[in-house]
């Protein structure tokens, strides 16, 4: 035999795994996950503590009359107006969920299966326009139906998104048209 050949043959191979060492790795990993989640939760339920100045949300009124759009999708949450990236988490705003929406005379109707519904009342109303994103949600240009409610004394922007798309700009202009009737009559 070569000696290449003879050296080979009288290495051994090197210990593959060392358990302990894993192991250890593998358990500190998951303490600092759970730290970081343990962190994010106990700040969103700080943030909600923070908004608790925030009245608690309406509930629709037994006759809101008949129903002048609807439309399914999802709900996307609620920021202060005007700033897409300071979300609201008091009073369940902050939990993304399907949403079933109903526009009638009286307001607009959010009903979120899994999460808190509220009502919107047609004088709350003050703006709806498409935007591309809200607090931890961006999507293409007009991809989301903002509307601008007042709660409180707290202007509000809530996000949602159809199933269908194409819905969004029929909402819009008929939550303007309605904001600028009610106007219109509170003029005179």
């Amino acid at each position: 035999m070569t000696p290449v050949l003879l050296l080979a043959a009288e290495k051994e191979s090197a210990q593959v795994t060392d358990w302990a060492g894993r192991i250890g790795w593998l358990v500190g990993l998951a303490l600092f996950v759970a730290l970081v989640y343990w962190l994010m939760r106990e700040g969103w339920k700080w943030r909600g503590t923070l908004q608790g100045d925030l009245p608690e949300l309406l509930t629709a009124p037994e006759n809101t009359g008949p129903a002048k759009l609807s439309m399914s999708g999802r709900y996307h949450g609620s920021t202060t107006a005007g700033q897409w990236l300071d979300r609201i988490v008091a009073h369940g705003l902050g939990t993304r969920s399907r949403v079933e929406l109903t526009l009638t005379d009286a307001g607009l109707d959010v009903v979120r299966p899994g999460a808190t519904d509220f009502f919107v009342p047609a004088a709350a109303l003050r703006e709806a326009r498409l935007d591309k994103g809200i607090a931890g949600k961006v999507l293409t240009e007009g991809g989301l139906l903002v509307v601008t409610w007042e709660h409180g004394e707290r202007l509000i922007d809530s996000g949602f998104r159809s199933d269908r798309a194409a819905e969004h700009h029929a909402w819009a202009d008929a939550i303007n048209s309605m904001i600028n009737k009610t106007e219109t009559e509170g003029a005179r």
